[in-house]
């Protein structure tokens, strides 16, 4: 079974997020990503509180390793995206917005 500091790569990795990148989102430094994941220290409570509210990363599995990574996203995520996508088209199209 993996680790929490394990998972915090593998969240990162998955995202596509350097270490700086990953720091950014939840307001600490690359050397506070990196020394987690080297497993020198381990993640506080209101990290992992930002990490789950800004990655959408799933609690129980961050904690015990069980379930999905990440969280279905809300419906108004799905519907901007989509909405995203549609007005791309039309605009390639030519269609005035």
């Amino acid at each position: 079974m993996t680790t929490v500091n394990e998972r915090l790569k593998e969240i990162r990795t998955k995202k596509r997020l350097t270490q700086s990148a990953l720091g950014e989102i939840i307001g600490v430094s690359k050397q506070a990503i990196a020394n987690i994941e080297s497993c020198h220290s381990n993640p506080s409570i209101n990290f992992i509180g930002k990490l789950i509210e800004n990655l959408n990363v799933n609690s129980n599995w961050f904690i015990t390793g069980k379930g999905n990574m990440f969280n279905p996203p809300k419906f108004e995520d799905v519907e901007d995206e989509f909405t995203q996508k549609v007005e791309a088209i039309l605009k390639k199209n030519g269609v005035i917005l």
